[in-house]
């Protein structure tokens, strides 16, 4: 089933309402999410390789730690957390300014604006630096998504929450 953006995120505590939480695709809800987005934000940055390091193995600990608890939502928001600093580093690593397209393809009204503004893509400007950290948070990424346990509660997750 998709992610679910119609809930009343603010209302609602997923850590005593597992039912309600979808995995959806990539990083979707990872800034909504409560308590997880509150416990675990603080801790995603990756400025530098040395920032990226630091917060993304405090955040795998962090996956660890909800994966002990049996609490899947908290090492699923973790997953997501991690796999978004992957995917932002990415994003500042080619486009210094963290901008990728010319205007704001969901600014635009209509389908075909949309488009349009999707395919007007700016120069590549390559920050190493942001790539080693992208690096970083990839592999911390990669073994969170990896984990057993996490396998396990995610296809439990699925099975009890999850089938349409």
């Amino acid at each position: 089933m998709p992610f679910d953006y119609t809930l009343d995120f603010k209302a609602i505590d997923f850590r005593t309402s597992p039912e309600l939480y979808r995995v959806g695709k990539g990083e979707q809800g990872v800034l909504l999410v409560e308590p997880y987005k509150s416990e675990i934000l603080p801790y995603w940055r990756f400025k530098t390789p040395e920032i990226a390091r630091e917060s993304s193995e405090k955040i795998y600990q962090m996956f660890l730690d909800y994966l002990v608890q049996d609490d899947f939502v908290g090492a699923d928001m973790a997953r997501k957390f991690l796999q978004m600093g992957y995917t932002r580093s990415r994003r500042y690593a080619n486009h210094k300014s963290g901008r990728k397209f010319k205007s704001n393809p969901q600014k635009e009204t209509s389908k075909e604006a949309q488009l349009t503004a999707r395919k007007e893509i700016l120069p590549n400007e390559i920050d190493p630096v942001k790539a080693e950290s992208a690096a970083i948070f990839k592999e911390k990424w990669t073994q969170a998504k990896m984990n057993e346990k996490y396998l396990q509660l995610l296809a439990k997750h699925k099975q009890m929450y999850e089938q349409g």
